[in-house]
Order: structure tokens, then C-alpha cells, then sequence
């Protein structure tokens, strides 16, 4: 009896495990002559002790700083005579690297990646270099007031818990970082044991899991370190909590967040929904509201933030020059109350439905968005939790959104931040 393998987006993948505890998903998809190399490290920012803010994305830039086989440059270099792209990036929960190649040159991806798990030079003077790099990436985020406020937001939503801290670090943890202090990093959490590898696109699946054996398979894997702590996200605030700062330009910025649910949860689906119906499309409520028919605000979005231990569901708006600020929160409040106090009607939530759908179609058109979506989850969660997202998405009804708006979209649950302009800016 031939064995029926689960499919995702057009792609039937295959699972491995290799004998040093590296997970090997083949997304097989012939659609075009493309694929998709990604690999997938369970280490993010909230994986940093204290002092540790930051190694994580910090290291993400050292992976492209040279080996012994691949001085500083080279990854980028052979990624552009073999016609491929390449990129990488970090987030609380994770870290992932990812190439794209024509089918017939895709495994030198494999060589490159295999070659950097374990042989990272970490060079000081490069270490030195780069560090500057990323300082001044920190600093142009300072300067971003979006960014600035949206670290007071997680600072009071998150309190003591590692998702409080940007990804990015702070300069205080950064300035004395060195270059071996990364390498008990790396050594720690760059590790096969630690790793999910994933092939998506136009390749034989047998063939590819030799290829990937032949590169992997003899790379050792280290004991995890027990040490290192992985708390639990208890959002617990006393009620609402207000922010107030100021901005030097002219301008009116609002925050309003609450803690949400994690990735993957019933939660997160419906959060998804809620975000749909509030902030997509010029027909949605707050967008309608605000910027159509008050003329309150000059922009309005939704982001629903689910992590992999929690997370936080957010509303941005900016205010129009002059506009009754007061007036503007107290219209997104009104919103979000409506959600909680009446059921969604047919019409509306099966315009969020389609948006939705669209959007996810639109996300898993190339077989790099198949290789991402699939390796975050197994990363995160399951790798199979992948398969049924669309129909989660689709199960949640008015009655079930009204449920999770009346659990999760409290007041007691809430921070609202704005940035206002300086007095100066204010009178000018």
C-alpha cells in the first residue's frame, strides 16, 4: 500500500531525523525550476540571558563574516554568480537562513550551510567591525519614534520576561561584547540537535535527503545547555497602564496594545480575524472610521504579535495635524468595545475571511514562502500545525471572535502609549 505523504501549498513533504537530531523537511514542488534552502536555529532573543541582549541578531550578521573555508564576502559573492539570492533574519523565538537557487546548482546552498554550523571564525577585527555596524543600525532605531514607542509598549506589556528586550539589543550590552563571549553562544545554540533544515521546491526528495546527510550527517551535535532558562509568559497587569512622551517633530502617535495569544493557539487564528475586521482594507472599521468619516487620523493598523509563549495584539494610529486626540483614542476604544459587546455581522466576517485567504495565497506563492511557513512551525510548534492553518482560519466564527475579544481585549489588559509633539514643535 503506497503511503500517502501530507502535501502543503502544492508541496508533499517528507520528514528525517538525522542520527545527530537534525530535522530534515523536503517540501517536493515542480512547479518551477526553483528551490528554497533554509535553515532554522531554536535560538532568538528571548533564548539571551540579561547581559546577552542582542547576540543573537548580532551573531545572525557574524554568520556572514567569513569561515575557513569562505573568507568574509564569499557567501554573497558565489550567492550572485550562481544567479541565487540569499538573506537571513531573527526574531524572539528563532533564527533562520535562506537561500534560493535554480534546481541545478541548489545544493551548493547545503555546503555553504553545513560549512558555517560549525567552522564560524568569529575573526576579532571583524567582530570589531561589524559590532559598529550593528550599533548603528540600534541607533537608527532610536531615532524611529514608531520604534521608540513600541519598546516602551513591549517594556510595560511584557514586563520581566526576555520578550520585553529588542531583538536588537541595547548599546549598554553590546559595547562590551566579545568576540568569544559570541562563540559560547554560538557553540551553545548553533548546533544540528538545536536545527530544522528545509528543501522546498523543484528536487527528488531521496536524492535531496542524501545530499543533505552527506553535508550534516557527520557534524556532532553538543549536550543543550540545562542552565539556560526559557520562561513562561505570564502577562499580569494591575489594571491599565498608561505611557506619555514626547516626539520633536509635529506629529500625534497612539499605541494601543494588549496581550494576546501565543503562535499557533486558537488565539492567534482568531486574533488574526480581529485584525482583518479592523484594520484591512478601506472598508474596515477603524480605517473607516478614523480616517474616512472623523478624519481623526492620518493612518491606522492592526498587527496581531502572537510568539511562541505569548503575545500582544496591536493597534497604531497617527493623528491628523490639530485632530482631538482624546477623541481619537476614545474611537478605538469604542471599536474594540463593539467586538467584545456584539457579534461580528455574516456580511463583514466573510469579508475578513476572504482577505484573509487572499493574503495567505498571496504569502505561499514561492517555494521560499513554503520553506519558511513549514520551518517556522516546526521550529516553534509542529511542523504539521502548518497543514491545517487555513482551516483554522476559516473555523473561527462571530460567536467564537466575540468569545477571545471578551477574554483578551480588556481594559485591565491594555497599555496606551502616545508620543506627542514637544512644546516646541506644538507652538511652531
Amino acid at each position: 500500500m503506497t503511503e500517502t505523504l501530507p502535501t502543503y501549498c502544492g508541496a508533499t513533504v517528507h520528514e528525517r531525523r538525522l542520527d545527530n537530531g537534525m530535522r530534515v523537511l523536503i517540501a517536493e514542488r515542480h512547479l518551477d525550476p526553483v528551490v528554497a534552502v533554509m535553515v532554522w536555529y531554536g535560538v532568538g532573543a528571548r533564548h539571551e540571558t540579561g547581559p546577552e541582549a542582542g547576540v543573537s541578531h548580532f551573531l545572525e550578521h557574524m554568520m556572514f563574516k567569513g569561515t575557513a573555508a569562505h573568507g568574509k564576502g564569499a557567501i554573497d559573492l558565489e550567492t550572485t554568480v550562481l544567479g541565487g539570492s540569499n538573506n537571513a533574519f531573527t526574531t524572539p523565538d528563532h533564527t533562520a537562513y535562506w537561500f534560493e537557487f535554480a534546481s541545478d546548482r541548489w545544493e551548493r546552498a547545503l555546503d555553504l550551510e553545513a560549512d558555517r554550523m560549525q567552522g564560524l571564525l568569529l575573526d576579532p577585527e571583524e567582530f570589531a567591525a561589524e559590532k559598529q555596524v550593528v550599533l548603528e543600525e540600534l541607533s537608527m532605531g532610536l531615532d524611529d519614534p514608531w520604534r521608540s514607542l513600541s519598546r516602551k509598549v513591549s517594556e510595560a506589556l511584557f514586563g520581566e520576561h526576555p520578550y520585553a528586550r529588542p531583538v536588537i539589543g541595547y548599546r549598554e550590552t553590546l559595547e562590551p561584547m566579545t568576540a568569544e563571549d559570541m562563540r559560547t553562544y554560538y557553540l551553545r545554540h548553533y548546533r544540528p540537535g538545536n536545527a530544522t533544515l528545509v528543501v522546498a521546491g523543484d528536487v527528488e526528495p531521496e536524492a535531496a535527503l542524501a545530499a543533505v546527510a552527506a553535508r550534516f550527517g557527520g557534524i556532532e551535535d553538543r549536550p543543550a545547555d540545562a542552565t539556560v532558562e526559557d520562561p513562561a509568559l505570564q502577562i499580569e497587569l494591575e489594571g491599565e497602564v498608561r505611557i506619555e512622551t514626547t516626539w520633536d517633530d509635529n506629529a500625534s502617535r497612539l499605541i494601543v496594545a494588549y496581550a494576546g495569544g501565543a503562535f499557533g493557539s486558537d488565539e492567534d487564528f482568531t486574533m488574526d480575524v480581529v485584525v482583518s475586521v479592523l484594520t484591512s482594507g478601506k472598508l474596515s472599521r477603524l480605517y473607516r472610521r478614523l480616517v474616512i468619516d472623523e478624519g481623526l487620523a492620518t493612518s491606522v493598523s492592526a498587527n496581531n504579535d502572537a510568539r511562541a509563549r505569548g503575545g500582544g495584539f496591536w493597534i497604531y494610529a497617527e493623528a491628523v495635524h490639530g485632530a482631538d486626540t482624546e477623541r481619537l483614542e476614545a474611537a478605538i476604544h469604542e471599536e474594540v468595545a463593539r467586538l467584545v459587546n456584539e457579534p461580528v455581522g455574516e456580511d463583514e466576517m466573510n469579508r475578513a475571511q476572504k482577505l484573509l485567504a487572499a493574503s495567505e495565497a498571496f504569502d505561499s506563492e514561492t517555494v521560499t514562502d513554503v520553506a519558511e511557513t513549514l520551518g517556522e512551525y516546526a521550529t516553534d510548534l509542529r511542523w504539521q500545525d502548518a497543514l491545517a492553518v487555513e482551516a483554522r482560519r476559516a473555523s473561527v466564527d462571530a460567536a467564537s471572535l466575540q468569545a477571545t475579544c471578551r477574554r483578551l481585549l480588556r481594559p485591565d489588559r491594555r497599555v496606551v502609549a502616545w508620543s506627542r509633539p514637544e512644546p516646541s514643535e506644538v507652538n511652531a
